[in-house]
Protein backbone atom coordinates (compact mmCIF):
# COMPACT_ATOMS: atom_id res chain seq x y z
CA UNK A 1 0.00 0.00 0.00
CA UNK A 2 1.33 3.46 -0.92
CA UNK A 3 0.71 6.71 0.91
CA UNK A 4 0.00 9.97 -0.90
CA UNK A 5 1.19 13.18 0.76
CA UNK A 6 -0.14 16.43 -0.68
CA UNK A 7 0.09 20.18 -0.42
CA UNK A 8 -3.27 21.68 -1.33
CA UNK A 9 -4.60 25.20 -1.62
CA UNK A 10 -7.48 26.54 0.48
CA UNK A 11 -9.99 24.95 -1.89
CA UNK A 12 -8.43 21.50 -1.64
CA UNK A 13 -6.77 21.60 -5.05
CA UNK A 14 -3.41 19.79 -5.07
CA UNK A 15 -0.30 21.92 -5.60
CA UNK A 16 2.36 19.27 -4.98
CA UNK A 17 2.27 15.52 -4.37
CA UNK A 18 4.69 12.99 -2.90
CA UNK A 19 4.16 9.22 -2.77
CA UNK A 20 5.79 6.90 -0.26
CA UNK A 21 5.79 3.12 -0.36
CA UNK A 22 4.26 1.09 2.43
CA UNK A 23 3.29 2.21 5.91
CA UNK A 24 5.35 5.40 6.14
CA UNK A 25 4.56 8.09 8.69
CA UNK A 26 3.41 11.56 7.76
CA UNK A 27 6.76 12.97 8.94
CA UNK A 28 8.50 11.59 5.84
CA UNK A 29 6.03 13.27 3.51
CA UNK A 30 6.14 16.52 5.50
CA UNK A 31 9.95 16.62 5.31
CA UNK A 32 9.90 15.88 1.56
CA UNK A 33 7.35 18.61 0.79
CA UNK A 34 8.62 21.26 3.21
CA UNK A 35 10.74 23.12 0.65
CA UNK A 36 7.88 23.31 -1.82
CA UNK A 37 5.42 24.99 0.55
CA UNK A 38 3.94 28.10 -1.05
CA UNK A 39 4.08 31.51 0.60
CA UNK A 40 1.09 31.21 2.95
CA UNK A 41 0.02 32.56 6.33
CA UNK A 42 -0.96 29.24 7.91
CA UNK A 43 -0.88 25.49 7.32
CA UNK A 44 -3.59 23.01 8.28
CA UNK A 45 -2.35 19.54 9.26
CA UNK A 46 -3.62 16.54 11.18
CA UNK A 47 -2.09 14.85 14.22
CA UNK A 48 0.34 12.96 12.01
CA UNK A 49 2.14 16.26 11.38
CA UNK A 50 2.51 17.20 15.05
CA UNK A 51 6.27 17.29 15.53
CA UNK A 52 8.37 20.00 17.14
CA UNK A 53 10.84 20.05 14.21
CA UNK A 54 7.96 20.56 11.74
CA UNK A 55 6.37 23.34 13.80
CA UNK A 56 9.77 25.05 14.07
CA UNK A 57 10.34 24.75 10.31
CA UNK A 58 6.95 26.34 9.68
CA UNK A 59 7.74 29.11 12.14
CA UNK A 60 11.04 29.75 10.31
CA UNK A 61 8.98 30.27 7.14
CA UNK A 62 6.58 32.60 9.02
CA UNK A 63 3.76 30.06 8.62
CA UNK A 64 1.35 29.59 11.51
CA UNK A 65 0.71 25.91 12.26
CA UNK A 66 -2.89 24.80 12.63
CA UNK A 67 -2.17 21.21 13.67
CA UNK A 68 -3.94 19.05 16.24
CA UNK A 69 -1.61 17.80 18.95
CA UNK A 70 -0.71 14.16 19.44
CA UNK A 71 -2.49 12.60 22.38
CA UNK A 72 0.86 11.81 24.05
CA UNK A 73 1.79 15.50 24.39
CA UNK A 74 1.83 16.76 27.96
CA UNK A 75 1.36 20.39 26.91
CA UNK A 76 -0.71 20.92 23.80
CA UNK A 77 0.46 23.62 21.38
CA UNK A 78 -2.15 26.20 20.45
CA UNK A 79 -3.94 25.95 17.13
CA UNK A 80 -6.85 27.78 15.48
CA UNK A 81 -9.88 25.64 16.31
CA UNK A 82 -12.08 27.70 13.99
CA UNK A 83 -9.61 27.29 11.12
CA UNK A 84 -9.27 23.57 11.75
Amino acid sequence: MNTLHAICDSKGRPLNLFVTAGQVGDYIGARALLRSLPDVDWLLGDRGHDADWFREALQDKAIQACILDRKQRKKAPRYGKRQY
